[in-house]
């Protein structure tokens, strides 16, 4: 029960986390990749700002 008292300031942290998190593992496989394959990199770029983009049109619907 102890989840039930307090405010939601953890409900906007998962809220943010499901916005950003993906989108941040994503950039940072890209980050990863450039040195070695750069067409491999560049779409996980667009991958990760198109994920960023629908998620945080997702998470501002709500």
């Amino acid at each position: 029960m102890i989840f039930l008292e307090g405010g939601m300031s953890g409900l906007w942290v998962l809220v943010l986390l499901m916005l950003a998190g993906p989108a941040l593992v994503l950039g940072l496989i890209g980050f990863l990749f450039r040195r070695k394959n750069k067409k491999v990199a560049t779409v996980f770029y667009i991958l990760a700002i198109l994920y960023f983009i629908i998620g945080w049109g997702v998470c501002s619907g709500m």
